[in-house]
């Protein structure tokens, strides 16, 4: 083994000294990502024109580095600016600042008000950070933090690169940063001083000055001189409360029930506080000369009133409460409930009283008894008094959710033919009530189709208002199953006395609609054939005498003397019975046999030609067709009356396709699938052979689909054009579905057929769909009427305030509603991003609001300053800081002004103690608190934040060095105090 190990030991091994340590590969990443972002070599730009820190674009990249286990981030901000025209500027670069030493000493953007700070502190169009990456870590030794400057110091050498490199140390919170800039022969070094105690000779201007002075070390006996630009800021927290113009609801109104029913169909709007926080004023001399000013600790020429330039931004509340947001929010939580309609109540919902349940023995008494059906008196009153006594046995009555008075009132609005009226009044406005809608061509009505709600006056729409309201005013979620109950139960009370429901469109459920108010249009399709059927039941009983039905033989000449007789005459007996399997005559079943075996005959003289006569009694004929004749027996064809197709709600027609799918691509499936869907087909031929006894397959071909039928000009044995038609290629099919179909059809006349729409069962199905609904489902339902309302109300209050930025919000949320809400079951992240936006919106209003009458823009008589104040609101709202015209002379200035003193005023004259600001502790310390006090400072409080920017152009470090700009920014507030200074040398002449 030891000779084994003697070999190893003998090994000579080579460190390498060359290899790059972490300090170096650090270095290595930081020129390689500004080679990659092209920020190699010299900057070139135009010179920056005013306001473009403001109106101009900003972007950033960023990338990843690390410090052997220590990551950072590398971001560059910049300002996008159009490509300049390099020719003929290539010789002056050599002589030439790098840009951003040219940025320091610009004075077009000063105190930009949304920017980065170190664009805010530097005036720099463009830069690099680099930072820790994660948000809690930081480089807090002075030790990382030089080692950190030295490598950005060597990157820039290097690299030849003159945008500046910023390293961020310290907490993030404290925007620490230190950095550099080079050029050729140039170097500007950025440092920055964070306090939180102020020192106080930098409360004014001559210490700032002095400082100044001092760090640049100018050895030139006369100095260049300084320029100075000064921004003060006062904040105006205390506004009067006659400003504010929102009247908050009256809430013991609402619960009181003395709100009228029209305040149900509207939403509420507006902030119930003030949205606008605060007003801040700046007030900026853009350009002094040192000498010009006096500013010290005894003394200040810093007169707001006098500064040449005043600009105003608004801090808005933080999410202020608004009405209407809050509607919407509220109902929101809805939809993530949970329990049911028993479970909210306590109770079953739709059990009956105790007396009906324990007479279940006489439960088919009803379908013995000849008894008609008593009409009663539909009264708003009685309609509540059975859900009430059920709600009483389980509760007492101060426990209920919604009192009488309240429910009454939704009641009628949700129902306004449900007055005390006599049934036959109630009847005929009934029939006009539905189906009464504005006209489509107006694009907000027709909202509704894009986000699949309900028309604008329709009963669901007006449901899903009174139901926000409850949840929001009455009881919440209780309220609402308690109200959803009463909904039910008026719909069971109008199927089973036939009143048709108002605020309904006549006809089919238009699937345009949500699935709620299709259910409630097909509950009414059901209730106009039932009360249609009912009322032929009682036409036949009365009208019919013992020859009545003798009078078959004159059936054609009838119809054809006068066929909208006949067609009353049809519908009366049109539809159909309770059952499938019931007929309305006694002799139906005699006539059943009777029509089978002239059936069977029929055919067999069809095959023959037709040539027996046939006997049959023509039944449910509508009106003759006018030009169609029948084929063998000559007679004219007359239009039979049909049963209608049967009425689908989108549910429904997905069950049917799911079924229809199911059956698969067999043959057999393929078979039976077209049985299905022929139903209506077998119905409309056993009409037609009812109205037209002796006809055959051609015949209904003919009228049902006429190009089945093919016409073709032939010669005769005589010689003689005649038409000679025959069916088409695919009715010739063998199999084919139309000729089974016929051949099975019997002569039975729609109004004893079995019927395609059983009107009781889809009604039961509907009132079954209803009852079973949880508060979370009925929210579901009606979110899209909320928000289609919400959008309408908006839309309504800001074309009184006409603000552009809300126009384009709107537009915003009409898209991406239309988008999210065609959709059965919304994500709830998306509805939250609509709703947020609508809040949004009617904050924005608001805030418009509050501003105008802060600003008197209504009380202005001067047509020519009111559309000055109106311009400056708005631009309040869209901008994040306006200048304001003519400073504190101008009109806006003037009521800024008042604003002010009206506050200083109130606070003055207020007996409590105020609590002293630490920025006026500062001031009372250093001694003069009272000379600032004086004249002005009556008028406005001490100022809350104060900047400065000192500049120069200085040659440093030598008296014969190149003169460089020098640059310091001083920001003192109440929270803390800063320094921020950018000093060039030249490493040339030194």
């Amino acid at each position: 083994m030891a000779a084994d190990s003697e070999p190893e030991s003998e090994v000579f091994e080579i460190t390498d000294f060359t290899t790059a340590s972490e300090w170096e590969r650090f270095i290595s990443k930081v020129e390689e990502v500004l080679n990659d972002w092209k920020l190699i070599g010299v900057s070139s730009g135009k010179p920056l024109e005013k306001g473009i820190y403001t109106t101009g674009t900003w972007e950033e990249k960023s990338d990843e580095i690390s410090f052997a286990d220590f990551k950072f981030s590398v971001t560059h901000h910049y300002l996008v600016q159009e490509p300049s025209d390099k020719d003929g500027k290539e010789e002056l670069a050599e002589d030439a600042l790098p840009l951003p030493m040219q940025d320091l000493l610009c004075m077009n953007n000063d105190f930009p008000p949304r920017a980065h700070c170190l664009v805010r502190w530097y005036g720099l169009r463009e830069f690099v950070v680099i930072a820790p990456a994660a948000n809690n870590e930081a480089v807090v030794s002075e030790s990382k933090c030089n080692l950190l400057l030295s490598s950005i110091s060597i990157a820039l050498g290097n690299t030849g690169c003159q945008v500046p490199l910023f390293v961020q140390i310290h907490q993030k919170w404290r925007r620490m940063y230190v950095g550099e800039c080079q050029g050729p022969g140039v170097r500007t070094d950025f440092e920055m001083v964070h306090l939180r105690k102020v020192p106080s000779q930098y409360t004014h201007l001559s210490g700032l000055l002095e400082i100044f002075k001092t760090k640049i070390g100018c050895p030139l006996t006369p100095l260049p001189p300084v320029s100075m630009a000064i921004r003060l800021t006062y904040v105006l927290q205390d506004w009067q409360q006659y400003f504010w113009p929102q009247q908050p609801p009256d809430i013991d109104a609402l619960v009181g029930g003395e709100v009228g029913g029209l305040e149900f169909g509207k939403l509420p709007f507006g902030a119930c506080e003030d949205p606008i926080s605060e007003l801040h004023l700046a007030t900026t001399w853009p350009h002094l000369a040192e000498g010009i000013i006096v500013d010290n600790d005894v003394y200040s020429d810093l007169d707001p009133m006098q500064a040449p330039q005043w600009s105003v931004r608004v801090r808005k509340a933080d999410n202020p409460q608004c009405l209407l947001g809050d509607f919407l929010t509220e109902f929101f939580k809805l939809c993530r409930r949970k329990e049911s309609t028993d479970e909210i109540l306590g109770r079953s919902a739709f059990e009956e009283e105790g007396k009906e349940v324990a007479d279940i023995t006489h439960a088919l008494s009803k379908l013995t008894e000849p008894a008609p059906v008593p009409i009663h008196k539909l009264s708003v009153t009685n309609m509540v008094h059975s859900a009430r006594k059920k709600i009483r046995k389980h509760r007492g009555v101060d426990e209920s959710p919604l009192n009488n008075d309240v429910l009454n009132t939704i009641l009628l609005f949700l129902f306004p033919d449900a007055a005390d009226k006599l049934a036959d009044g109630f009847e005929s406005r009934a029939n006009t009530s539905a189906g009464n809608n504005p006209p489509p061509e107006n694009e907000d009505y027709n909202l509704f189709s894009q986000f699949k709600s309900a028309p604008s006056d329709s009963l669901t729409y007006k449901l899903a208002l009174c139901l926000c309201m409850i949840n929001f005013y009455h009881g919440g979620v209780k309220g609402v199953a308690h109200l959803w109950q009463e909904f039910v139960l008026e719909m069971r009370y109008r199927w089973e006395n036939n009143y048709l429901i108002p605020g309904l469109a006549n006809g089919s459920p238009d699937l345009r609609c949500c699935l709620l108010h299709q259910k409630l249009q097909m509950l009414n399709c059901c209730i106009e054939r039932k009360k249609a059927r009912d009322e032929g039941k009682r036409g036949s009983v009365s009208d019919r005498s013992p020859g009545a039905s003798g009078d078959g033989a004159k059936g054609a000449e009838h119809s054809a003397d006068n066929p909208d007789k006949e067609k009353e005459f049809g519908k009366s007996w049109e539809s159909w019975s309770d059952s499938e399997d019931e007929f309305f005559e006694c002799l139906s079943d005699t006539e059943d046999l009777k029509g089978n075996g002239q059936e069977n005959g029929k055919k067999g003289g069809a095959k023959e030609g037709n040539k027996e006569p046939v006997n049959l009694k023509p039944e449910g004929r509508l009106h003759p067709h006018g030009k169609l004749m029948l084929l063998h027996p000559g007679e004219p064809l007359y239009v039979p009356i049909t049963q209608e197709p049967a009425p689908m709600t989108e549910d429904l027609l997905e069950e049917q396709s799911e079924v229809l799918a199911k059956l698969g691509t067999s043959a057999e499936g393929a078979h039976l699938r077209a049985r299905m869907q022929s139903a209506c087909l077998l119905s409309d031929m056993e009409s037609f052979k009812a109205a037209n006894p002796g006809c055959c397959l051609e015949d209904f071909v003919r009228w049902y689909s006429p190009r089945d039928y093919i016409e073709e000009e032939v010669v005769d044995e005589k010689g003689n054009k005649i038409i000679k038609g025959e069916l088409s290629a695919r009715m010739k099919i063998p199999s084919n579905m139309w000729v089974e179909a016929w051949e099975t059809a019997k002569p039975i006349p729609a109004r004893r057929q079995k019927r395609l729409f059983d009107d009781t069962r889809e009604a039961e199905k509907v009132l079954h769909y209803l009852a079973v609904q949880k508060s979370a489902d009925l929210a579901r339902h009606l979110l899209p009427c909320i928000i289609h309302a919400a959008v309408l109300k908006v839309k309504d209050e800001e074309a009184l305030e006409d603000i552009s930025s809300v126009k384009k919000i709107i537009k915003q949320i009409i898209s991406h509603s239309s988008k999210v809400l065609r959709f059965p079951n919304p994500e709830d992240k998306k509805l939250e991003e609509i709703i947020a936006q609508i809040m949004s919106v009617e904050a924005i209003i608001a805030r418009a609001r509050s501003l105008k009458a802060k600003f008197g823009v209504e009380k202005c008589e001067n047509e020519e300053e009111k559309e000055d104040l109106q311009r400056f609101v708005n631009c309040l709202l869209e901008q994040p800081e306006v200048s304001v015209v003519g400073a504190g002379r101008g009109p806006a200035g003037s009521i800024i002004h008042k604003l002010f003193v009206n506050a200083q005023r109130l606070t003055e004259s207020s007996d409590e103690v105020s609590v002293v600001p630490p920025l006026e502790e500062e001031l009372r310390r250093s001694g003069c608190a009272e000379e600032r006090r004086q004249g002005v400072q009556s008028e406005f409080p001490p100022p809350t934040g104060r900047e400065v920017i000192l500049r120069s152009a200085v040659p440093r470090p030598a008296p014969y060095s190149k003169a460089l700009p020098q640059r310091m920014y001083s920001v003192l507030t109440r929270e803390d105090f800063r320094l921020a200074g950018a000093f060039s040398a030249d490493t040339t002449f030194f």
